[in-house]
């Protein structure tokens, strides 16, 4: 799987001057567009879409300063239809426009390359497992939240803090299976992951019970899951984990991502500075 993923990687490399269309990669990657673009958020820290204008301005900003063709050539070359377009997006990556970079050999930023490769480490090991769950429903409090990629998230602690302790006992009272007792869910999140675009952040429970009316509901389907446990610092630990995940776990193993729901089962210590947690990923068998 790794090779095919890199394959893919190779493929935008050799097609920055020419249109890319995610499913195609996803094709070449023998995975599906959505585990994709997952995979490649996950790895460079940013959108699909991003990282290919970055690399073409990268690239581009190589040119401009080689100065061996017109700014425009360049543009047209890495897909601008104008040299102002071409401009706005030079000076928005690098902080100078073309004209001046090349005039004055500015320095300029850029963005490297990704490739997949399996990190093993003595230090730390990545438990796992992969269960098939019936159908249930996600029963608590729901809120429409930014992403943030590092750190607590102030939005979704002000939205924890503001649920009544009655309300909470109520939601609590409700589970009735694995994992128990209150999680953390992530849902509709933008395709992107960008940071700042919004989410689904639900505080509840998962149970067969049936919901009352003044708090929120998510059915999920029966699926397949894979559950990675670890502990550490809060929240760097949790944040690290999911980055393993898809940059690690993901490309040695034969299953890959599919929509659905994240869940989050965290306990964290007295003093907030370490948890232990189980994180639930929604996976199918991987595209052969």
């Amino acid at each position: 799987m790794l090779e095919r993923l890199n394959q893919a990687l190779d493929h935008i490399e050799s097609h920055l001057d020419r249109p890319l269309d995610a499913a195609e990669l996803a094709r070449i990657a023998a995975t599906s567009e959505y585990h994709f673009r997952r995979l490649c958020s996950a790895l460079a820290g940013i959108p699909l879409s991003e990282y290919i204008r970055s690399r073409r301005l990268t690239l581009a900003g190589a040119e401009v300063l080689a100065g061996k063709q017109t700014l425009l050539a360049i543009a047209v070359r890495y897909g601008y239809t104008s040299g102002e377009a071409f401009a706005r997006a030079f000076r928005a990556m690098h902080g100078v426009g073309p004209s001046e970079a090349r005039r004055t050999g500015a320095a300029l930023y850029s963005q490297p390359r990704m490739s997949f490769r399996l990190t093993v480490e003595g230090s730390s090991t990545m438990r796992y497992r992969i269960i098939h769950k019936d159908a249930f429903h996600i029963v608590g409090k729901k809120a429409r939240v930014p992403l943030i990629h590092e750190g607590v998230n102030p939005a979704i602690a002000d939205f924890i803090r503001a649920i009544p302790p009655e309300t909470l006992t109520r939601i609590t009272a409700l589970s009735d299976q694995d994992p128990e007792g209150i999680v953390a869910v992530t849902d509709n999140l933008d395709p992107s992951r960008a940071e700042g675009t919004e989410l689904d952040y639900y505080h509840g429970v998962l149970t067969h019970t049936q919901s009352p009316e003044d708090l929120d509901t998510r059915p999920v389907p029966a699926g397949t899951w894979a559950v990675f446990e670890n502990e550490g610092r809060f929240p760097q630990a949790l944040q690290y984990l999911w980055r393993d995940i898809f940059t690690q776990w993901f490309p040695s193993n034969p299953y890959q991502s599919r929509p659905g729901p994240e869940i989050l089962r965290v306990r964290v210590s007295d003093d907030g500075t370490h948890a232990t947690a189980a994180l639930w990923i929604p996976v199918e068998p991987a595209t052969t």
